[in-house]
């Protein structure tokens, strides 16, 4: 069995050259302001500036390095067993209009890759949700009668296209997978041919309301504008009480090689742990892409064991000659499962949010990006209603909000009383782990050459101590979701600020 690769590059950036942009520099005055370069702020900036709107996307990092470049890329209205679930707690017609702007998102990046003639590999796939396990049975035939009810395109099946023994399947026909930086490459241009102004390193920290608004970068400079899109994956600028209202769980993705023939569609496993299959087509041959083993980020098994448990069951699938890739995505999820779409508050009309894909962020962005250029450019959108962020739901939002937020306390709780019994020479190179510095809870890191990272375990967000994920090297909250990298520095929000380095252990 080939050995896994040590990188954590994901196959879509490494097979494109991205273009890159300034940093902001100076202050600047725009209409609208868009907070994070990934699908949602890209197609939303696109869309306004076809329409003449002045627009300004700041990107804290790289464009498309976020949970953008991350993604398996199948662009799906089948987001798992959900129709039968959302006709239960949300109702028939809420049901059917969530399906409707997924497949409205799917038609837009098929129109707009014929438009534009964008060279993405973009293909219809048939995509499947089986089941290998009795216990799951009920569950799909409840789907399928869901599907059946809210006139879903689709078939309830025995047997699948993979080497798999499915009891059965549910099918959505006509879905389609692409390359998902190829395509919001062509979008980047046509924003910039419109006069739309992109920088990247340029963290927003803070908005200011006045008159106009204004969105402060960690460097303070200052982009004053009528409007202001957060698509920073979790909101940078938290006015509703986002971390109380989502969890954040980590996927992991492995790009392997196989001898076989690979048979076409994707797919998802209703069981659990779960499974996604896929393909794309990599220097003329095909790239199988498997993911799954989804977990709260900064809770469960060390992360390595996910990459593993991965490699496992592609084995059993395929004769696996390479895996020349492997990476991890973080998702959030919110309360009833549909994601926050529209304005942050009641009261901020001119702030918008974008987040809570729950791993489906190819047509759930695309669909914030439709829905939020038609609140800005003052048109009606049938959808706005159903994802706003101020909605509450009864059921299952209360019971969902309880959960989630007692599973932070405890462990909140538990990082407080840990004791550490490692100090920071016990390390082996390359290797992590939670330690012991004067006497207090602190993280450490040994490269491999020898070299230690030292930073104060507890996150600048809300205080919850984090844990080491080995998989990906980094420190991660088990609360809210932050990720810091070995040297302190924010990898994904909520906080904002980075850790405090311990630099004088001696070495």
């Amino acid at each position: 069995m080939p050995s896994l690769p040590s990188s954590l590059e994901p196959y879509w950036r490494t097979s494109v050259e991205l273009p890159s942009f300034p940093k902001l520099e100076e202050d600047i005055r725009t209409d609208v302001a868009i907070i994070g370069g990934g699908i949602s702020g890209i197609t939303t900036a696109y869309l306004l500036a076809k329409k003449g709107v002045r627009v300004a996307l700041l990107e804290a990092d790289r464009l498309l390095n976020g949970t953008t470049g991350h993604t398996t890329a199948k662009i799906t209205a089948q987001h798992d067993i959900i129709y039968d679930e959302f006709i239960q707690h949300l109702g028939q017609e809420k049901a059917k209009l969530y399906y409707e702007a997924c497949m409205d998102a799917l038609r837009f990046i098929r129109n707009t890759v014929e438009q534009h003639d964008i060279d993405c590999d973009f293909m219809e796939q048939d995509a499947y949700i089986y089941t290998t396990s009795s216990d799951s049975l009920t569950k799909l035939i409840n789907e399928w009668k869901a599907y059946e009810k809210l006139g879903i395109e689709g078939a309830f099946v025995e047997t699948i296209p993979l080497p798999i023994p499915a009891k059965a399947a549910v099918v959505m026909k006509n879905q389609a997978q692409f390359h998902p930086l190829k395509y919001l490459m062509k979008l980047v241009d046509t924003v910039v041919q419109a006069g739309g102004k992109i920088y990247e390193y340029t963290p927003a920290a803070d908005i200011e309301q006045g008159q106009a608004l204004t969105v402060v970068t960690r460097d303070k400079k200052r982009v004053t504008c009528e409007h202001v899109v957060i698509c920073s994956h979790f909101p940078f600028y938290d006015g509703g009480f986002y971390f109380s209202r989502m969890y954040a769980e980590r996927s992991y993705v492995l790009g392997v090689k196989i001898a076989e023939t690979y048979p076409g569609g994707m797919y998802l496993s209703a069981d659990t742990p779960k499974r996604s299959v896929r393909y794309t087509t990599m220097n003329g041959e095909n790239l199988i892409l498997i993911g799954g083993e989804n977990h709260k980020t900064g809770q469960g098994v060390p992360t390595m064991q996910h990459y593993e448990s991965l490699q496992s069951f592609a084995s059993e699938l395929f004769t696996v000659t390479d895996i020349p890739y492997r990476w991890s995505a973080q998702d959030l999820t919110t309360l009833d499962k549909v994601p926050y779409i529209g304005n942050m508050t009641a009261d901020t009309p001119n702030i918008y949010v974008a987040t809570g894909y729950r791993k489906w962020g190819m047509t759930n962005g695309t669909v914030a990006g439709l829905l939020i250029s038609d609140l800005i450019l003052g048109r009606d959108n049938r959808y706005r209603d159903l994802y706003t962020p101020s909605r509450f739901y009864a059921d299952p939002s209360v019971k969902h909000f309880l959960t989630q937020n007692i599973d932070v306390a405890k462990h909140l709780v538990e990082g407080k009383i840990e004791v550490a019994v490692r100090k920071p020479e016990d390390l082996a190179n390359g290797e992590g782990a939670v330690v012991t510095v004067n006497g207090k809870r602190a993280g450490a890191y040994k490269d491999e050459s020898g070299t230690l990272f030292i930073v104060d375990t507890t996150c600048t967000h809300m205080g919850c101590e984090l844990e080491w994920n080995s998989g990906d090297r980094t420190w991660d909250c088990p609360c809210h979701g932050s990720r810091f990298s070995i040297h302190g520095d924010v990898v994904e929000g909520p906080a904002q600020r980075p850790l405090n380095k311990i630099e004088d252990y001696p070495s």
